[in-house]
């Protein structure tokens, strides 16, 4: 099969097209048929083993496809943790979901990382209570075009979006966000507050890190909460205890990997966000879609921040 593959951490170029050998799933895997593969920031952390989990090498990255199941005709969407970017990947069967047959593949994989990520963004992490305003940083992006959606379903009652082109923000405001700013670091405390009328805000969905973070925890009101969900930046923070005290502000970090261990939330965000996509409450914004052999152009584009939506591999093409 041909696959992506890993053998020294780098740049885009050591994402290299080989040939290998078909998986063989062991007791309680199935073999899915990829159809699509989901790209991920995360992907680009990655690849340089600067992510949260560490890697080995060689490896075929890619942690979520959508596809058939080899073995009864099913289509299914899956979280693998990796080897994605490839014709042939096998899955622990507990992580395949079954597609509603109204959806297709691309709003699927759409809905699967960046899609329990924003639903738990709202639920689990930020615990957002009715009429209290969310920020959503990168709101253009696969997770924040999502969290901006959902904001109002999940009792939201101001969204703040922030982006870094005027072209982004337009999207956003599309979507449903009440405003839109741009994202740059300097003076984004101030254009939160004046975007939320000069008060501060509750919830900051906070994607970026560095000086992105701490203009978003100083935007917070007491009992505020700062969701991280992303080190877009790569620069890491500190934060103060007594600010913490002073404040009653929550700092909280979601990492979706944690959810495999715990099956039932996985089940019951990808049921509400299946059935919203059904209705057309949500929809999935597919930002690029390319050809197997080009996925360090599409790791590329993300990294450079060309693109919004989610971004896929298409091994059939």
């Amino acid at each position: 099969m041909r696959a992506i593959q890993i053998r020294e951490f780098g740049g885009p170029e050591v994402l290299e097209l080989v040939d290998l050998p078909k998986p063989v799933p062991a007791a309680g895997e199935v073999l899915i048929k990829v159809t699509r593969a989901g790209v991920n920031f995360a992907d680009t952390h990655q690849r340089h083993n600067e992510y949260v989990a560490k890697y080995e090498l060689p490896m075929i990255p890619g942690a979520e496809v959508a596809g058939v199941r080899e073995d009864t005709g099913e289509r299914v969407v899956a979280i693998c943790g990796g080897g994605g970017y490839a014709e042939y990947v096998a899955v622990p069967e507990q992580r395949c979901v079954a597609v509603p047959e109204a959806l297709d593949d691309d709003t699927a994989v759409a809905l699967m990382i960046q899609g329990l990520t924003a639903w738990h963004l709202y639920r689990s992490v930020g615990h957002v209570q009715r009429g209290e305003t969310v920020v959503v940083g990168a709101a253009a992006g696969g997770v924040g075009s999502l969290c901006v959606q959902l904001g109002s379903a999940m009792g939201a009652g101001r969204v703040i979006a922030l982006a870094s082109t005027e072209e982004k923000r337009e999207l956003a405001l599309e979507l449903g966000a009440d405003e839109a700013i741009d994202s740059a670091p300097e003076g984004l405390r101030d254009r939160i507050l004046a975007a939320n009328q000069g008060r501060p805000v509750n919830v900051v969905f906070e994607m970026a890190g560095g000086q992105s973070f701490d203009e978003c925890l100083n935007s917070l009101a007491p009992l505020g909460r700062l969701c991280v969900c992303g080190i877009a930046t790569r620069e890491k923070n500190r934060v103060s205890n007594s600010q913490l005290l002073k404040m009653s502000w929550t700092v909280a970090g979601f990492w979706l990997f944690h959810l495999l261990e715990r099956p039932e939330m996985i089940e019951e965000a990808l049921t509400d966000l299946f059935a919203r996509a059904e209705r057309g409450e949500v929809k999935a914004v597919v930002g690029g879609s390319w050809p197997l052999e080009a996925a360090a152009d599409a790791q590329t584009a993300l990294q450079e921040r060309r693109t919004t939506g989610k971004l896929l591999l298409d091994p059939t093409a």
